[in-house]
């Protein structure tokens, strides 16, 4: 007999158009990371995937996420390293054939650059913030796209200091506007292979890269009150909407940034 919770997840998957689907997965780093929440819920909807985790700390933490599912697998992969990114996609091709989705959820920044005056940040911190942050969507995409099946989906993470400036960003809030348009340009490009490339920007949630941004715990302490939900938002909201941009019930959507924040874009505080 079926718990609740494996009954709710097959609906989910039914409906959702998930099931046997297989992916990788960028930025898994711990259970507070949003790739994480990602992760267990397509693990939920019966989809193998595949972790690229940083180090072999996060190896160890990732590793119930891919419990009882032989097809799942976590590689170590820095997205910096050609080598490493090659044998990522080279595994993933030998154990399913084929990709059906990437997610990519992958941030960085230097701790003092964060902390600098964006017009005083220096060349090489702008640099790597932006080859860890933006550039790896691209270089992902080019590793994987002769692995990549007929109607693919491709989904990163974003924020909305990448549309309106938030100081406390600083540097990422360019960062992440390059992200979003080489979301726009991905899906140009790639939409005659029925490829589908989308962006999920979340609002503010306690992660592991968002707890080195200046003022985050004040921001994340007032944002609820400041959407129209009055609320925050949830890990698995943003798993949620990922989710949806995975399945074929998002078919018709590409090149598109969707706002998982509780209304928070939408609205200014009085």
């Amino acid at each position: 007999m079926m718990s609740a919770i494996e009954e709710h997840n097959q609906v989910e998957s039914s409906l959702l158009g998930l099931n046997g689907q297989k992916g990788l997965i960028f930025g898994v780093a711990n259970h507070r990371s949003i790739a994480w929440a990602v992760a267990s819920e397509l693990r939920g909807c019966g989809v193998s995937v595949g972790l690229s985790v940083l180090d072999e700390r996060a190896k160890k933490r990732a590793q119930p996420l891919i419990e009882d599912d032989p097809m799942s697998f976590i590689q170590q992969c820095d997205v910096r390293d050609d080598e490493d990114l090659t044998r990522l996609v080279r595994y993933a091709r030998d154990q399913w054939g084929h990709i059906d989705f990437i997610i990519h959820s992958i941030a960085f920044a230097h701790i003092d650059d964060l902390n600098h005056p964006i017009s005083a940040c220096p060349r090489e911190g702008f640099l790597d913030a932006m080859e860890v942050s933006a550039h790896s969507l691209l270089k992902v995409t080019h590793a994987c796209l002769d692995e990549l099946s007929p109607q693919a989906s491709i989904v990163t993470l974003s924020y909305l200091g990448a549309e309106v400036a938030i100081p406390s960003y600083g540097l990422m809030g360019p960062v992440k506007a390059a992200l979003e348009a080489e979301v726009r340009y991905l899906a140009a490009e790639l939409g005659p292979r029925g490829i589908r490339v989308n962006t999920v920007s979340a609002g503010p949630l306690k992660t592991l890269a968002a707890s080195a941004i200046p003022g985050f715990r004040q921001q994340l302490k007032e944002s609820g009150d400041q959407t129209p939900l009055k609320r925050p938002i949830t890990h698995q909201e943003v798993a949620h909407a990922v989710l949806f941009l995975c399945s074929p019930m998002s078919k018709g959507i590409t090149g598109e940034t969707l706002h998982v924040d509780a209304g928070h874009h939408a609205v200014r505080p009085r």
